[in-house]
């Protein structure tokens, strides 16, 4: 009897042993370099317009919106509640790399573009070792997936015109992904046009855990996670 309560402790130690082995060794792939913003898309010649085309040569025109893209100053962050060895506490976690492109016409932003927001998960920290290792581990699955991405569709509330200086108030709603799940989402921005070669801010939405199967891993110290996570981007971009 003895003999056989040693043998099943012995095969509970293992299976120990090796769950807390896999739990530590996910999420160990550095970031992607070289990777750079993606395009923003276009709208394609119609058929009419092709069709109307005449064979007199046409005076280009310089386009009237101003490219930026994201520099290494922006970020992107989630918060989310939980308790902690049975105290509250908000977990914070970053990441510094974020790409992304934006068009604005000053004299006309209805015409704004915002093209694909990526976001670099493998570079996500928050103040604690373990949690980075859940959060790239088990959580997100970096490995696999390395970036969140938000396809911005529809700007709302960016309109007239405006100068340096100026602050804007819009959303942006579209499909965020995260691992292989994507999801509508709006963000909620408020940005300044602190020169007429840069541009900065903020956006913000409140997603839910469940619609994106983010499952928390089990621990013993950490109890009543919140389902509710937000979202933040702290941008600063420049032109072209």
């Amino acid at each position: 009897m003895k003999r056989n309560v040693v043998a099943v402790l012995a095969v509970g130690a293992a299976f120990a042993v090796g769950g807390v082995a896999w739990f530590f060794t996910q999420g160990d792939a550095a970031p992607t370099t070289e990777v750079t913003a993606p395009p923003i898309a276009t709208p394609e010649t119609t058929e009419a317009n092709t069709s109307e085309a005449s064979a007199d040569p046409v005076e280009e025109v310089e386009p009237a919106a101003t490219t930026f893209e994201l520099t290494e100053a922006s970020s992107a962050t989630f918060r989310l509640d939980e308790e902690l060895r049975g105290s509250p506490t908000t977990v914070v976690g970053t990441s510094g790399i974020v790409l992304g492109r934006l068009e604005i016409d000053r004299d006309d932003l209805s015409t704004s573009q915002i093209g694909e927001i990526l976001i670099n998960a493998r570079d996500f920290e928050t103040d604690s070792g373990l949690r980075n290792r859940a959060v790239r581990g088990p959580i997100l699955d970096t490995d696999a997936f390395e970036f969140i991405s938000f396809a911005p569709a529809t700007i709302e509330g960016l309109d007239g015109a405006a100068s340096v200086g100026d602050e804007l108030s819009f959303t942006v709603s579209g499909d965020l992904t995260i691992r292989d799940i994507t999801q509508p989402v709006t963000f909620d921005v408020t940005a300044t046009l602190t020169s007429e070669q840069a541009i900065e801010g903020t956006a913000s939405t409140v997603v839910e855990r469940g619609p994106f199967e983010l499952v928390i891993p089990s621990v013993p110290s950490v109890a009543n996670v919140s389902e509710e996570v937000q979202l933040m981007f702290d941008f600063v971009a420049e032109s072209l």
